[in-house]
């Protein structure tokens, strides 16, 4: 995966954290975990979990919380 692919990714999740922001912390997170799963294909939320888990990203606090909830997510489902 390259840097700027990643970094492509992260700017649009961070647009789409800085959308959900709004409202109370924990409703935005959830709202960019339910965004991304929707929306994304599996294959860029798999490189961009990669990318976060190889420090290679940087993410605003919605965002990156959202993240965390779509990968336990994930954890569960698979």
């Amino acid at each position: 995966m390259s840097h700027a692919k990643i970094e492509k990714y992260a700017r649009m999740a961070n647009q789409i954290g800085d959308y959900f922001a709004a409202g109370p912390a924990e409703e935005g997170a959830a709202g960019v975990a339910q965004h991304i799963a929707k929306f994304w294909t599996p294959k860029m939320i798999a490189e961009m979990l990669a990318g976060i888990d190889a420090g290679k990203v940087s993410l605003n606090e919605t965002t990156a919380h959202g993240f965390v909830i779509l990968a336990g997510q994930l954890a569960t489902a698979g």
